[in-house]
């Protein structure tokens, strides 16, 4: 399941186990069998609210119909969608307003211009905001990103955090062009080199760096000859949906993958 939540005192960690465990009691209780009910920890993304929370609150209002469970998203049972457009009664524990806010001051006005946003997505393909997660755990522009690793620099960061821990380990991008090189019997140069078409390399080599040396969208461009810094993601996604359709190429990509975190 998704949910998305605001944690002014940074108590997620807790909540989650609360929801969790107490569903699980409840659960287990209910169909009478014991044990975990949840396949390993939840997965926990910052979010860039002023950039990414309405796009993403969309991207969640509609994995019900991606996951082929409903039709339309407000068919859903336990989507908050229908609060939204005034389908049903606002959940007291839901705060709608900021979302609708985007949308317009008038309250109606917003719930049908907000319909209107998410309904978009089931006339045309969009693409997940989630492309843009830096590190497996930060979703924002490159500020908001700085941001939250000074925040976290320097402190101790608990076992049970260890999506952060990623954060501040560091690969070399030079080591990374290099291994993905031989993987691919391709040049370096030709790796870096900006301009060439169908540089399987290339996608992969930003992808990984993207992922693992830490470095800015910016400064990773300027690696890969001066490209825009929303390039970098483009690529990453693109690689993903080639990946996809080609499963020898997700088979090296898997194995690179294995090797960094080694």
């Amino acid at each position: 399941y998704h949910l998305i939540l605001e944690t002014p005192k940074g108590n997620l960690l807790k909540a989650m186990h609360g929801i969790n465990g107490g569903y699980t009691a409840y659960f287990n209780r209910k169909y009478k069998r014991s044990g975990h009910l949840f396949q390993g920890r939840y997965k926990g993304i910052v979010v860039d609210k002023d950039n990414y929370l309405v796009e993403l609150s969309r991207y969640v209002h509609l994995n019900p119909v991606r996951a082929e469970i409903a039709a339309r998203p407000e068919q859903y049972r336990w989507s908050s969608y229908p609060g939204y457009i005034g389908k049903e009664r606002e959940l007291k524990w839901v705060e709608y307003s900021w979302i609708l806010s985007q949308f317009g001051s008038s309250i109606k006005r917003a719930r049908e211009k907000y319909k209107g946003y998410v309904e978009e997505g089931l006339k045309k393909r969009i693409e997940t905001p989630l492309k843009n997660v830096y590190g497996q755990i930060i979703l924002g522009e490159e500020g908001f990103i700085e941001k939250i690793k000074l925040t976290l620099k320097g402190k101790d960061l608990s076992r049970e955090i260890t999506e952060r821990k990623r954060l501040m380990v560091k690969l070399n991008p030079e080591e990374i062009i290099k291994k993905v090189a031989e993987t691919f019997g391709a040049e370096e140069v030709a790796i870096k080199e900006k301009g060439r078409k169908d540089n399987i390399a290339r996608k992969v080599a930003l992808y990984f760096i993207h992922r693992y040396s830490g470095l800015s969208n910016t400064e990773i461009g300027k690696i890969f000859g001066g490209i825009h810094f929303s390039t970098i993601s483009k690529a990453s996604f693109r690689l993903k949906e080639e990946m996809a359709e080609d499963k020898g190429l997700a088979r090296l990509v898997r194995e690179l993958d294995s090797s960094f975190k080694a």
